[in-house]
């Protein structure tokens, strides 16, 4: 196969997790007998240094023509005082509302030989296996109207759902449930919010359409709670954009980091894939930052973006056998750098 991907490296630990997600597909290529191209652009705080805007016109062409994106990470405190619109965060909600990316997957898993190196004890955390699936662009991230008054002493955001929105969301998670343990945990604040209401009604009515799946319905608190308490009970959360957003880094905080989990962007356009996880400034740079989560992100667009599903599993192998050995970064105990977890992963790649 010859593939076209967009390369968006970003700011701080960004450009570093890139490069280790790039290296493992090229050795993907290698093995398989592919040939990916990458056509790397600036986004963020990158862009903004460079006098441009946070998301390039030029940026978004390469990744309408692109057959994939594969993002790093965009936040950057030097950029703090510019308005909402201009900060390097905005880059990635307006690309994703160019591209249609309106679901979100967002799976957590405990690596065997990482149970203890979340908070929560071994036999709590074990077997546990979830994706979040988190509507991406409506809610509170985008309703209008949105503002602060002119004597900054108020402010406002609205919170706006549709039928269709929550119709086509329901859908992607009742269809990923069929691949896994057929089980749906829908999530919204129905006892106090009218689009939790209607978001309700929605999920309700589609779950019909899926009699093998089973459906629950939770409140947002609730989850919370539960997730911490037996994480393995839950099997695919789908859920609004904040609560999606909230959520999934919870999962991450009880895996063990987030640097441990990938993300999916999917929808009418150009599937955007990127780690979970922030810029972190302050390892920017080091060398230390954890490359799993850029890796598996890779893994997922192979998988969704190029149907490519025997290379996918290749990786999250190949990331399996290098968990299982002393090469771990230190937010999982470790004291291996970036690189040297990005070529253990990479040697490890072989056909099933």
């Amino acid at each position: 196969m010859n593939a076209r991907i967009a390369l968006l490296p970003g700011d701080g630990v960004g450009p570093e997790v890139t490069s280790a997600a790039r290296l493992v597909l090229e050795r993907v290529a290698a093995v398989f007998g592919h040939q990916f191209t990458f056509d790397s652009r600036p986004i963020g705080g990158a862009a903004l240094r460079r006098g441009s805007a946070p998301l390039p016109d030029d940026t978004v062409a390469a990744c309408l023509q692109a057959d994939a994106i594969l993002l790093g990470a965009v936040g950057d405190a030097e950029f703090d005082n510019l308005p909402a619109n201009r900060r390097p965060e905005a880059a990635l909600l307006q690309l994703r509302q160019r591209l249609g990316l309106y679901a979100n997957l967002r799976p957590a898993r405990v690596w065997t030989g990482l149970e203890t190196v979340g908070p929560l004890k071994p036999e709590v955390l074990a077997r546990t296996d979830l994706l979040v699936v988190r509507e991406l662009t409506g809610g509170l991230y985008y309703g209008e109207p949105r503002g602060i008054s002119t004597d900054g002493d108020v402010a406002w955001n609205t919170l706006r759902y549709s039928r269709g929105e929550v119709e086509r969301i329901a859908r992607v998670a009742f269809e990923a449930a069929r691949l896994r343990k057929r089980h749906v945990t829908s999530v919204d604040k129905a006892n106090v919010l009218e689009t939790s209401r209607l978001w309700r009604e929605v999920v309700t009515r589609v779950g019909a359409d899926y009699p093998d799946i089973r459906l629950d319905h939770m409140y947002v608190d609730s989850c919370a709670m539960r997730l911490t308490l037996a994480p393995a009970s839950f099997d695919v959360i789908v859920t609004e954009n904040m609560f999606g957003d909230i959520l999934s880094d919870e999962a991450g905080a009880i895996v063990g980091s987030l640097g441990l989990l990938p993300s999916a962007s999917l929808g009418d356009g150009t599937g955007l894939f990127e780690p979970v996880h922030g810029t972190a400034p302050d390892i920017a740079g080091l060398d230390v930052a954890n490359p799993t989560g850029a890796i598996l992100s890779a893994a997922m667009l192979l998988r969704h973006a190029l149907s490519l599903d025997s290379e996918a599993s290749a990786v999250e192998a190949a990331v399996g056998a290098a968990i299982s050995t002393p090469r771990r970064t230190r937010d999982i105990g470790g004291i291996a750098s970036c690189s040297a977890v990005a070529e253990a992963v990479a040697q490890q790649v072989k056909r099933a």
